[in-house]
């Protein structure tokens, strides 16, 4: 693979320190740099000393955008895009340029960094072995029931955006949807007044609401299979009774109580 010419690069979610040395000699080392915000971008290019052409990549503007990242890379020339926080395209903009290069066979690669997702998740201290992240919610409430449903039984860490004048009422849509569960509400990432506030849904988060939100949602708790219960022979009969041939119906129990096939085939010979 030959070098790449365009960079995703990851920026700091709030201390400016919070940046890779390798983000930093790919932005010196760009010919263009596209930002989500170029005045909010320029804060943090002007504490490095970095003075490059900023052109903007937002959602309103992205697919021009692309089409400009594509055609200067074609050019040879090297691009770098950043958002105002985090990394690209996550909640971001940058998907539609993802694709735009891909579909045009110009190579680009990630230069990773700071992640306002996973900082939360840790700060939250809810299970962290498995999780999903939902990002933000739609703004209308039938959409956003729509959106919740398919998460709701989830048995692991939900992770959402929200702003802070969506909060009072997406928890709302979510505690009617989820019922009760254990929550954090994380704000101020790396800031002075960073903080990781616990609450039940069914409370809501209580103060004033100020700044972005990455809000931490336990999942469901796992629902035990009743047939589980049975004995393994009369686990696998069930299935054949139901129609299932032997071998599927060893396939299913196995799946149902999360052993290797192997353990049950044996259980199934008496049969």
């Amino acid at each position: 693979m030959s070098e790449p010419c365009v960079y995703f690069v990851a920026t700091p979610i709030g201390n400016l320190k919070d940046i890779t040395l390798r983000a930093l000699d790919v932005l010196r080392a760009a010919d263009l740099i596209f930002c989500e915000d170029t005045r909010h971008s320029l804060k943090l290019l002007s504490a490095y000393d970095i003075k490059k052409p900023l052109f903007s990549c937002h959602k309103f503007n992205e697919r021009e955008a692309a089409e400009k990242i594509a055609a200067a890379a074609k050019e040879g020339k090297r691009v770098a895009v950043i958002s105002d926080a985090g990394m690209p395209v996550i909640s971001d903009p940058g998907n539609t340029v993802c694709k735009i290069l891909k579909d045009g066979g110009v190579e680009y690669t990630v230069i990773p960094g700071a992640n306002a997702a996973l900082s939360a998740l840790v700060l939250s201290a809810l299970p962290a072995d498995r999780f999903a992240f939902v990002g933000f919610l739609p703004d209308k409430a039938g959409e956003r029931k729509s959106v919740l449903e398919k998460y709701k039984n989830l048995d692991m860490s939900l992770i959402f955006h929200i702003a802070p004048q969506d909060i009072d009422r997406h928890i709302s849509s979510i505690y009617q949807c989820f019922g009760e569960r254990k929550a954090c509400a994380v704000r101020e990432i790396t800031k002075l007044h960073e903080e990781a506030v616990a609450f039940n849904l069914s409370e809501g988060l209580s103060g004033e609401k100020r700044g972005e939100y990455v809000v931490i949602v336990e999942g469901a708790e796992k629902t035990e299979n009743p047939l589980n219960a049975l004995s393994e022979k009369e686990h696998i009969l069930h299935y054949i009774a139901g129609g299932m041939d032997k071998k599927d119906a060893v396939k299913q129990a196995a799946k149902d109580r999360g052993v290797p096939k192997s353990e049950m085939y044996k259980f199934s010979l008496e049969i």
